[in-house]
């Protein structure tokens, strides 16, 4: 009876891990691995078992900005089931990956951004344990392209953030409820007649939106266009570019 009442306030509970396969992925991408579960001094009832994308994102209010928690996707693993005290689980899962989820993978010298995996076991009447997994996101080939062009164009990435909020235009519009900005400035400042230009990516399975926001003398300018997979072309990349840049 002391061991059960222990285990109620999250003493002598079950533990969780989550092994994850590899630690770097793309944006749309499966990821797999387990979820090791051992259980603690006595018999337990687990509510459920879930899996959340979770991202760091800047949001606002009316009292100012916040740095929050936000979660891009989650998935319920398993149902109600028992534990008993030293017994040990595994439970496999494989997910996709949003196509929006951020990238961290990047050459930029200010970046706050991060995902990760959060487990959470629901535990009645227990501390819920915890654990989370930071994974590192990778560029897309089409992303890559991009940036490389934006290099190319005379551009440099200098910050790199992910907000709450969607991205909209009239021919696509986000749907994680988060979105990335990438913030580039010219590496001479006599070739353009703007500060900076933010950039918004918004990928989909066959195609990738770009937004691009360009602050001209603290005014900005909303261009956007589709780069699609199957057809992508760094050279008509860059001119592209150069055509919404020089508007």
């Amino acid at each position: 009876m002391f061991k059960k009442i222990l285990a109620s306030i999250g003493i002598g509970s079950a533990t969780v891990d989550t092994r994850l396969t590899q630690s770097v992925y793309e944006p749309g991408e499966a990821i797999t691995g387990e979820v090791y579960i051992v259980g603690g001094d006595t018999e337990q009832h687990i509510a459920g078992l879930e899996h959340a994308l979770v991202a760091l994102a800047e949001a606002e209010t009316d009292e100012g900005e916040y740095i929050t928690h936000y979660i891009i996707q989650s998935w319920k693993m398993a149902e109600s089931f028992i534990i008993q005290a030293g017994e040990e689980k595994i439970i496999p899962f494989t997910y996709q990956l949003h196509y929006e989820t951020p990238v961290t993978q990047l050459n930029c010298p200010t970046e706050t951004c991060k995902v990760w995996i959060q487990t959470g076991l629901n535990i009645d009447l227990a501390l819920d344990p915890s654990d989370r997994d930071y994974i590192d996101i990778a560029p897309t080939n089409v992303m890559s392209t991009f940036l490389d062009a934006m290099t190319e164009c005379g551009l440099i990435l200098s910050y790199a953030n992910v907000a709450k909020g969607f991205v909209k235009s009239p021919s696509f519009t986000s749907t994680s409820g988060c979105y990335q900005e990438l913030d580039f400035t010219p590496k001479d400042s006599g070739l353009f007649n703007f500060k900076e230009v933010e950039v918004s990516f918004v990928p989909e399975n066959n195609c990738t939106h770009v937004m691009l926001e360009i602050d001209r003398h603290h005014k900005g300018a909303l261009s956007a266009f589709t780069l699609q997979h199957d057809t992508l072309d760094k050279g008509q990349v860059i001119a592209q570019i150069k055509r919404v840049l020089e508007v």
